[in-house]
């Protein structure tokens, strides 16, 4: 591995989609190089984003992306695993669930590809550090060691607490545990940026069918946007994603910190296959509710993060909350389901 993961020659290809996921996912993939770096035969893990017990729109990747990348490696001799952890946090659901419900168990079956739970892998600790502080991160020993190429598939959203998600925040999900993640939401950006640099040749597949405005992650409203981008450089991916969502990547936290530890190009020098402007629709804002705020105060602070979460009044402060804040899902009825619980 070497001391930066930053592309000497980071390139982005941005296409409408026009209804036809399968020509533009290959177009994008050969135009960024993946084929040309990968040969057939290697095992390439594919990260949707699935943050919903069921599909919405602009919230998770589209099961028509997910098949089209699938297929195409598939087809072309690439053995193909299609993970993600449990998610939900606080409220933890079963990705098993998930899996089934967007038929993508039944896609790993018809094409030869293996269809995993990675919370439910063998782990692996990452030292991570952030200031004084020294983290340990549960990541799968399957990404570290048992892949040769990694592909991540966010959609573009709004997000409460890191203002955007794309292609770097997606790995959010690859930390195995949900309770583990609230521990370290003070140090995403440490964490982040020690878990993508370590990801084997990595690729970003933005599924800019839907994007989600106003109040993401999970709620929000969905924008009909009709373009997907392909990259070879996460960082790259996530710049060009924040100008066609029209916010300043100035303001998004993590990158600031990615640019800082010298993952970064001169916006000048990344490799675009086109202009941005007939791909710009509205401009993406983020829009907080007060209840939003307990979350994103605990996202900032160790120690509410632990009286939030894993302190002995965390089951009250919740009970409070939900007073006041529709939940987001049945959360009794989707723990049932969890490994373990059922």
């Amino acid at each position: 591995m070497t001391a930066s993961p930053r592309n000497a020659t980071p390139c982005v290809h941005l296409e409408r989609l026009a209804g036809n996921y399968p020509e533009v996912v290959r177009s994008g993939l050969e135009a960024v190089g993946f084929f040309d770096n990968v040969p057939p035969g290697s095992r390439v893990f594919l990260k949707p984003n699935l943050t919903f017990p069921t599909y919405r729109p602009g919230v998770m990747t589209s099961f028509e992306c997910l098949t089209a990348v699938t297929e195409l490696l598939t087809g072309r001799g690439f053995n193909v695993i299609i993970g993600e952890a449990d998610s939900g946090g606080y409220n933890r659901f079963s990705i098993d669930e998930v899996f089934r419900k967007m038929g993508i168990t039944e896609l790993a079956r018809r094409t030869g590809a293996r269809c995993v739970n990675i919370s439910f892998t063998e782990p692996e600790w990452l030292e991570v550090r952030a200031g004084w502080r020294k983290l340990r991160v549960p990541l799968p020993r399957l990404l570290l060691h048992e892949i040769d190429a990694f592909i991540t598939l966010p959609v573009p959203k709004i997000h409460m607490n890191t203002l955007v998600s794309m292609s770097i925040k997606n790995q959010w999900g690859c930390i195995q545990e949900p309770a583990e993640r609230l521990k370290l939401h003070p140090f995403f950006a440490e964490v982040m940026y020690e878990v993508n640099r370590r990801l084997p040749r990595a690729y970003s597949i933005i599924d800019g069918r839907f994007g989600l405005t106003d109040s993401g992650p999970m709620r929000g409203n969905p924008v009909e946007l009709n373009w997907l981008l392909t990259s070879n450089d996460l960082v790259a991916a996530d710049r060009v994603c924040c100008r066609l969502m029209q916010i300043d990547e100035r303001r998004v936290p993590y990158l600031r910190h990615f640019e800082r530890k010298g993952w970064w190009t001169d916006y000048r020098a990344i490799r675009l296959n086109q202009p941005l402007d007939a791909f710009l629709t509205e401009k993406f804002y983020l829009k907080r509710a007060w209840t939003d705020y307990p979350g994103l105060f605990c996202f900032r602070s160790s120690f509410l993060a632990w009286l939030g979460y894993r302190s002995p009044l965390a089951g009250f402060a919740h009970w409070l909350l939900y007073k006041f804040r529709k939940p987001f899902y049945d959360y009794d009825g989707e723990k049932e389901k969890v490994r373990g619980n059922e």
